[in-house]
């Protein structure tokens, strides 16, 4: 799994790169030696430790969980991986706001996003076990609104 190792050069002629002065182009870390390294070995930290897998498989398992959602509460599951969102159904009752807060009273932290999305983004590291946990805690605080 080489798909981070692409290489990008731009070739134009001197009628456009003249065009360019000193100063007029630039970019804070743009071939900045550190930088590129520091991102080559991130992203091997991602494929060695199996953190992209893991993140796929993960997200598999959230994503399933948070479709069993009750329909009464969640409108909409969407996500990729660990990057997941539910959309609440806005009521006098309830929202993503009330949802997030009684999360984190049952030890799980999401973010209320657009005023009625609650949006899970777990670690890349999150094991199996954790995984069920968080879904748990999710299934059980969500269905408590109904």
């Amino acid at each position: 799994k080489q798909w981070y190792q692409r290489r990008v050069a731009i070739t134009a002629g001197d009628e456009v790169m003249m065009c360019i002065k000193p100063g007029q182009h630039g970019s804070t870390f743009g071939g900045n030696p550190l930088g590129c390294k520091i991102a080559m070995t991130a992203m091997d930290v991602l494929e060695n430790e199996g953190l992209y897998d893991n993140a796929l498989k993960m997200g598999d398992l959230l994503m399933g969980e948070l479709r069993k959602l009750p329909e009464d509460v969640v409108e909409l599951v969407r996500g990729r991986g660990l990057f997941c969102g539910v959309v609440i159904k806005e009521t006098e009752r309830f929202n993503a706001w009330e949802v997030c807060m009684k999360l984190r009273d049952a030890g799980l932290l999401a973010k209320p996003t657009h005023g009625h999305i609650v949006r899970f983004t777990p670690p890349l590291v999150i094991t199996q076990e954790e995984m069920e946990q968080c879904t748990s805690i999710i299934c059980n605080t969500i269905s408590s609104f109904m």
